[in-house]
């Protein structure tokens, strides 16, 4: 039965109001496919790119570039529970930074840095989501460990009447409503988001992304494109040596995880190390 099982990714537009949990749901039964899943969760008031793997690709989301980008309006001046427009919103003070002290005060995000997740966030903590302690216990403190995160760049895109357009690249992991908070902060201020729109993640981008309700299999993506490995391309002997788990003899020098394709489809995943790869998962297609 598992070779039976679809094997491909999709591109899916995630809209405001709903779970990435309630897209998976959804898709699950538009495609009649049980076995689905997705790489980086969106908050409910966040909508755009899902990275979907459906079927047996469900075990290549490991592999997929987890860099994102995205798109966020900040609203300083306020405090927000959960940071976001969801929560519970009080006005903390009247910012009185400039657009170039926000721009070079973003600037000192970029690079390697440390975040505290949100508490109303899905991080689990003694085995519970935060999110679910909070809203349980809203007095409760709770020590949420701190996270190494990389910010790739941040452009200011725009800002007026306290309100900040700015498009980040980041690595997986990130916050984006600690980062507007943790800015607001280094400029006296607080701050949460008003939206935000992840518009890249790998390989995936929001122009080519489909709404769920548009989604069927003729949208499907092999996923040899979307992989971010180098490529082996397989001769026969080769391939039927990766089928039954053994060993191959390539010449080529490196240690690292790649793809191994066939007759142009992606059919296993590889250890390469001294001259030889070792299979790590094999796909019959």
């Amino acid at each position: 039965m598992q070779d039976n099982l679809p094997f491909c990714f999709f591109n899916v537009y995630k809209p405001k109001g709903i779970t990435s949990f309630d897209v998976i749901y959804k898709l699950r039964k538009i495609l009649n496919i049980k076995k689905i899943g997705h790489s980086g969760t969106l908050d409910p008031m966040a909508e755009g790119v899902m990275q979907v793997a459906a079927g047996n690709a469900t075990r290549l989301l490991e592999y997929l570039d987890s860099n994102k980008e995205y798109i966020a309006e900040i609203k300083f001046g306020c405090i927000s529970t959960t940071l976001d427009i969801e929560g519970e919103i009080t006005k903390y003070n009247d910012p009185v930074f400039s657009k170039d002290e926000l721009n070079n005060t973003l600037k000192d995000f970029t690079g390697e840095i440390v975040q505290i997740p949100p508490v109303y966030s899905a991080i689990k903590v003694n085995g519970k989501k935060l999110y679910e302690i909070a809203r349980k216990n809203p007095d409760t403190k709770i020590e949420i460990p701190e996270r190494k995160v990389l910010i790739h760049n941040i452009k200011l895109i725009s800002f007026e009447n306290n309100i900040a357009k700015i498009k980040v690249s980041c690595s997986k992991g990130t916050y984006i409503r600690t980062l507007a908070d943790d800015t607001a902060k280094k400029l006296g201020t607080r701050a949460y988001l008003i939206s935000l729109i992840r518009t890249k993640a790998g390989k995936f981008n929001i122009e080519e992304s489909i709404k769920i309700d548009n989604i069927n299999l003729s949208c499907a993506i092999e996923p040899k494109n979307v992989l971010e490995l180098d490529e082996y391309k397989l001769n026969e002997n080769e391939y039927f040596c990766a089928k039954n788990g053994k060993m191959i003899n390539c010449g080529i020098s490196g240690n690292k995880t790649i793809m191994l394709t066939y007759m142009d489809k992606l059919v296993s995943i590889g250890n390469l190390s001294d001259n030889k790869i070792k299979i790590i998962k094999f796909f019959n297609r």
